[in-house]
C-alpha cells in the first residue's frame, strides 16, 4: 500500500503532552499513537456493522434507544 507523509502545525504544547501520554498508556510511539488514531478517525462504519452493534445492545427503535439511556442513567442515581 503507498503511503502520504502528513505534517500537523502549531499543535498546543498542552494537546502534544497528552498525546504522548496516550502513546505511553499503550505502550506505542507517539508516531504509533497518532496513525491509530487517525485509523479509526477514518475508518467507517457500515449499515451491516451498525445493525449489528444494535442488536448486541438490544436496541429495535428509537424509542428503545431513549429508555435504554434513559434506564441507564436512572441505575446511576441509585
Amino acid at each position: 500500500m503507498a503511503t502520504v507523509t502528513l505534517s500537523i502545525k502549531h499543535v498546543p504544547a498542552e494537546v502534544a503532552r497528552r498525546l504522548k501520554r496516550r502513546a505511553e498508556r499503550h505502550h506505542r510511539s507517539l508516531q504509533g499513537e497518532l496513525m491509530a488514531i487517525l485509523e479509526e478517525a477514518s475508518r467507517e462504519i457500515g449499515v451491516d456493522e451498525l445493525a449489528a452493534l444494535a442488536s448486541r445492545v438490544g436496541l429495535r427503535t428509537p424509542a428503545e434507544s431513549a429508555t435504554f439511556v434513559r434506564d441507564d442513567r436512572d441505575g446511576r442515581r441509585r
